[in-house]
């Protein structure tokens, strides 16, 4: 197989930019062109032919747009005779689509994982799935990277983390914050959550001692913030003093800026840049996962381990592995 091609849609150029930094390579261009009749086309400006093509593209708004965008880049690319196709998806929106809990009801993200394979692609990278069992949904390989290592070193070099405890939003993701306690060596608690619509929960109690505590809560993703607000409203009647904010990726769609940066509770918000993040807000640090997703295309196209690349995210495994050679 021959060199690697980078490609990106309009979602999300910088973070391609960054991929192609860490691994040496140009990012190369499409050309999209939106008719009148509001239909998109693509076409890919480098050869492809036997080559071994990475379309980065992250499900964020106007989601629809950009997976039209990366289905029509995969195409374009299986057209021109790429070797392999991957496509990059740092944030997999769908991903919350991920169960019937109502009658009738669609389940996105098989569908947009179904429709991704039959436009062609063969592999997808993507990072910090909402669900876990989303994983299943794809007939083509996944890798499903994290990024919870590169935020808990941001916390581990910044600050004194005595009587500090990881606080997960709800009991589904209380396993990734266990993760990450281990890794700071604190103490984790959870909420119990149940979610009334897309913007509106209601969390009754938290599980776990945060008296007198700063808490660090930990979540996949912060969309409105609504979820997070109500967290730390519980937090505040069970004696929490401060609150960090930690998330992979950071939307803050809405009204989300407004209630975050408005809440006597937080410190900081410390998010990575899987999607495009706000400017101008002083409380947010942003963490750059791209050396992350060029390591693992670096290791992809070399044949070799991925999960490997993070075995020391978690204590009871191995160091972390040696960065791979690239070129």
């Amino acid at each position: 197989m021959r060199e690697i091609v980078v490609f990106s849609g309009s979602a999300h150029p910088a973070l391609a930019d960054s991929i192609c930094t860490h691994l040496g390579v140009p990012r190369s261009y499409v050309d999209m062109t939106r008719f009148s009749n509001d239909c998109l086309q693509a076409q890919l400006l480098a050869n492809c032919r036997q080559r071994d093509v990475y379309l980065v593209q992250p499900l964020v708004p106007p989601t629809q747009d950009h997976l039209m965008e990366l289905l029509l880049m995969i195409d374009a690319a299986r057209g021109a005779s790429a070797e392999r196709i991957t496509a990059v998806i740092p944030y997999y929106a769908y991903a919350r689509s991920d169960k019937k809990d109502a009658s009738r009801i669609s389940l996105g993200g098989r569908l947009v994982a179904d429709l991704l394979a039959a436009a062609g692609v063969h592999r997808v990278i993507t990072m910090a799935l909402h669900a876990p069992q989303v994983h299943g949904f794809f007939s083509t390989p996944v890798d499903h990277l994290t990024a919870i290592g590169e935020l808990a070193e941001y916390f581990r070099s910044r600050d004194n983390l005595a009587d500090s405890v990881i606080v997960s939003p709800d009991f589904g993701n209380a396993k990734t914050a266990q993760q990450f306690a281990r890794l700071l060596g604190l103490p984790v608690a959870a909420g119990s959550k149940k979610r009334i619509s897309d913007d509106k929960v209601i969390i009754d109690t938290i599980v776990g001692d945060v008296d007198g505590k700063r808490a660090i809560v930990l979540d996949d993703e912060i969309s409105t913030g609504g979820s997070v607000v109500e967290l730390l409203d519980r937090l505040a009647e069970r004696g929490c003093t401060s609150a960090d904010i930690a998330c992979t990726h950071g939307l803050f769609v809405g009204p989300a800026v407004q209630r975050l940066s408005g809440h006597p509770l937080i410190r900081e918000i410390v998010t990575t840049d899987t999607v495009p993040t706000p400017a101008n807000w002083p409380q947010l640090q942003v963490r750059s996962v791209a050396a992350l997703f060029a390591e693992a295309i670096a290791r992809i196209h070399a044949g070799e381990s991925v999960s490997s690349l993070f075995d020391g995210v978690d204590p009871s495994h191995a160091p972390p592995a040696t960065k791979l050679p690239f070129g």
